[in-house]
């Protein structure tokens, strides 16, 4: 079994927002000019580099923004041109920054997924994200979903499941709160969660727990898991309340490692015990105190919030964010790590400023699809990276992104034309069919 890493393609309309409370980085740089073709060369650089090492690299598209069916769902009438100018002149343009976030790009919030190896019924499953806690987010599932039943369309081998009901009861995002352990003990699946759907228990005063317990139990239900093979940790919430919001900003597991800070998970000494217990000795744990790495600068630098990939040799590197080499103290951390005697033999560098700047780095920017080799042979889509794939992609991102993107530049329906141009063309590339509203009511 390999694991694929599907990154997700940054979309024409990356901008900073500012629409994500609790995310430190998206609510500092509200308002600041983006590139969104930088952005998108940024994240195709990232794959170039994942895919050299030997890790198997696919990709995901961008939504199409701005979203005009969900403008319209809102009470804009009239021609695309109209919609986006009355939605341009209403509550200081609110509703058209919402409905033209690129935040798809995250694709750790894309879905959950279960391998083959591991579900019950032998198939691999994949869980949309509901998204239901903010509302910029909480308009991707339909086209999330359209895309992941284009890409893994073969019912034999795959089960793409449709978002979880029952809205903010049933709040799920995805893998961001989701880890895979293995060792030869067998495999564990950490569902965390920040909060209980209908209240009660301690959760976070300062900022929302977008997780529910219940969605993550729904979620291990229809992956057909093992009650045996789950664990339910609950986030911390002084960790939600400081800046982490999902759980991959404090923490990251891979087969037999994981890394944490001390406020990832509530009662997180019961947790790692209970872990240890259950995968032996093979499981080796790095954990980062308040005192070694303050919150503030796990949070700014995103140490955790990096990609932990095995190698064909059995090794893992870290992939980490350029901010956490220009960090002290989280530099120090991922040197510990690759000094501790762990699996991890080397951290790795890169530029995702652009992402970064919203509150995202290379770990948000990936969706983990572990795949048996006959399964990856049943995905017909053209989305594995090659040197074709990724000269198609430089070429197009070349021809149909802007280089500069403030708030105000939303207004002009020609970015809605040329974003509409750009993924028409793109699904074409990638072999997809038609997944955008835009494509099917033509």
């Amino acid at each position: 079994m390999r694991e694929a890493q599907f990154d997700g393609l940054v979309g024409p309309t990356h901008n900073y927002g500012g629409l994500s409370p609790g995310n430190v980085a998206s609510t500092s740089h509200g308002g600041q000019a983006s590139n969104p073709r930088a952005a998108a060369l940024e994240g195709l650089a990232k794959m170039r580099f994942v895919h050299d090492l030997g890790v198997l690299q696919a990709i995901l598209p961008p939504h199409d923004r701005p979203s005009l069916s969900t403008l319209r769902r809102v009470g804009f009438t009239g021609s695309d041109e109209a919609v986006i100018a009355a939605a341009a002149a209403t509550d200081d343009g609110l509703f058209l920054r919402l409905a033209s976030s690129a935040s798809a790009m995250w694709t750790a919030n894309a879905a959950t997924v279960a391998p083959s190896r591991d579900t019950t019924d032998g198939k691999v499953h994949l869980t949309p994200a509901n998204l239901q806690q903010m509302f910029h987010r909480s308009i991707e599932p339909p086209t999330t979903t359209a895309i992941l039943r284009a890409i893994f369309a073969d019912p034999e081998v795959f089960a793409v499941h449709d978002p979880l009901p029952g809205g903010g009861h049933l709040a799920d995002e995805g893998a961001a709160n989701h880890t895979r352990l293995a060792t030869g003990n067998g495999a564990l699946h950490l569902f965390a969660w920040g909060r209980l759907a209908w209240g009660g228990g301690v959760g976070p005063k300062r900022f929302p727990a977008r997780q529910t317990r219940e969605a993550s139990v729904a979620v291990s239900r229809l992956h057909t898991l093992t009650p045996a093979s789950c664990r339910f940790p609950q986030q911390h919430p002084d960790g939600i309340d400081r800046g982490a919001f999902h759980t991959d900003v404090l923490a990251v597991g891979n087969e037999r490692f994981l890394m944490l800070h001390e406020l990832a998970f509530l009662d997180r000494a019961a947790v790692v015990a209970d872990l240890r217990s259950a995968l032996g000795e093979e499981l080796f744990v790095v954990e980062a105190t308040l005192a070694e790495l303050p919150i503030e600068d796990a949070v700014r630098a995103y140490p955790f919030n990096s990609q932990v990939l095995s190698l064909a040799d059995g090794a893992m590197v870290i992939v980490a964010p350029e901010d956490s080499r220009e960090n002290a103290h989280a530099c120090r951390f991922l040197e510990r790590v690759t000094a501790s005697g762990s699996p991890v033999v080397g951290v790795h560098y890169r530029d995702v400023r652009q992402s970064m700047h919203n509150g995202g780095g290379p770990a948000c920017l990936r969706l983990r699809v572990p795949l048996e080799d006959s399964e990856r042979a049943r995905i017909k889509a053209n989305v594995f990276f090659t040197n074709a794939l990724e000269a198609d992609l430089s070429a197009w991102i070349q021809k149909h992104y802007r280089d500069r993107l403030v708030a105000e530049d939303l207004a002009d329906a020609a970015l809605a034309r040329e974003t509409m141009t750009a993924l028409d063309a793109l699904t074409v590339i990638l072999g997809i069919g038609s997944v955008y509203d835009f494509q099917r009511h033509a």
